[in-house]
């Protein structure tokens, strides 16, 4: 289990020539460690008051927490997605029934290798949510480490959607990629949304 190395031996699996783990697992873990820092900026923020409308430290923790941990899965998850992929590229093709039933596991895969990016995307954009409340209404003097979560779950959301478009490309059924186009679209647009509102929230505030 990756999530269970070193850090340091995770960073030589990771520098290795093999290509799982890679830029999807990375993408979980930048979410991860986003969500991890939203963690600590509403623990160092729990005696602070809340505006009233604001959702409550403890929520936003709790939230916070959750998504760390789905994000820590995920790093494996990835790994795994991607493994199947070879699984049914590795698969006989010999005689036409082979072929057939090798093209259809490769589809299928793929499927699952585009899917479960697009998860972490959605996670992702979960966490930088959580980014805009620590960076508005966290502790002052963590207000750096509001800015460092929503770098990362920034990067997690853009390499997750890198993912499902390198994997897009080889599924066939137009239906299914329409539909995560469309998610893909709708997700980034977000992102930027709250990315140029963090920017400014975490600029003004340092300032």
């Amino acid at each position: 289990m990756l999530m269970d190395m070193t850090v340091r031996d995770f960073l030589k699996e990771l520098a290795s020539n093999s290509p799982a783990p890679g830029g999807g697992s990375v993408s979980a873990l930048a979410g991860s460690l986003g969500a991890a820092l939203v963690c600590m900026v509403a623990r160092l923020s729990e005696k602070q008051p809340i505006p009233d409308g604001v959702e409550e430290t403890a929520v936003v923790l709790a939230r916070a927490e959750k998504l760390m941990a789905v994000l820590e899965k995920d790093v494996d998850a990835d790994t795994e997605a991607f493994n199947q992929v070879m699984k049914a590229y590795g698969l006989p093709k010999g005689t036409e029934l082979e072929k057939k039933e090798r093209s259809r596991a490769i589809q299928q895969a793929l499927k699952g290798a585009a899917l479960h990016p697009m998860k972490v995307a959605r996670e992702c954009l979960d966490v930088l949510e959580l980014c805009s409340w620590a960076a508005a209404h966290g502790n002052p003097n963590a207000l750096s480490d509001a800015g460092v979560a929503s770098l990362l779950a920034q990067s997690g959301i853009r390499g997750a959607l890198y993912n499902v478009e390198i994997n897009l490309s080889s599924i066939r059924d137009p239906e299914f990629k329409e539909k995560m186009v469309q998610e893909k679209e709708a997700i980034l647009k977000k992102a930027l949304q709250l990315q140029e509102e963090l920017k400014e929230t975490v600029e003004n505030r340092l300032s």
